[in-house]
């Protein structure tokens, strides 16, 4: 699989990524610093965004838009996961089998 064509490849510096999403450089700086969103680095330290994490980052900014504190977000987001780790735990949890009991005639 090329790079390109996997969305967890971290394609995408943080110029380009505030191009995208229409904020500045600091704004997706300050998201890392705050624990928000931490992109991947490459050896020289410099942020890489994935394709991922830019539509992360799209959810993060329409938060933003609406009032909600980085605080707040990064609580949301975390819930979230949650939610979709329980999910998952619970798909692979097998069902039990009830047991129905006939209802007696009255």
């Amino acid at each position: 699989m090329l790079a390109i064509d996997d969305d967890h490849a971290p394609l995408y510096t943080v110029g380009q990524v505030a191009g995208m999403l229409s904020v500045q450089q600091a704004f997706l700086r300050r998201l890392d610093e705050h624990g928000v969103l931490s992109p991947s680095r490459t050896e020289g330290r410099q942020r890489r965004y994935s394709r991922a994490e830019v539509a992360r980052l799209q959810y993060v900014v329409e938060l933003t838009e609406q009032g909600l504190t980085l605080a707040a977000i990064r609580r949301i987001l975390d819930l979230e996961q949650r939610v979709r780790s329980l999910e998952q735990e619970l798909r692979k949890t097998p069902k039990p089998k009830v047991r129905r009991r006939p209802i007696p005639p009255i």
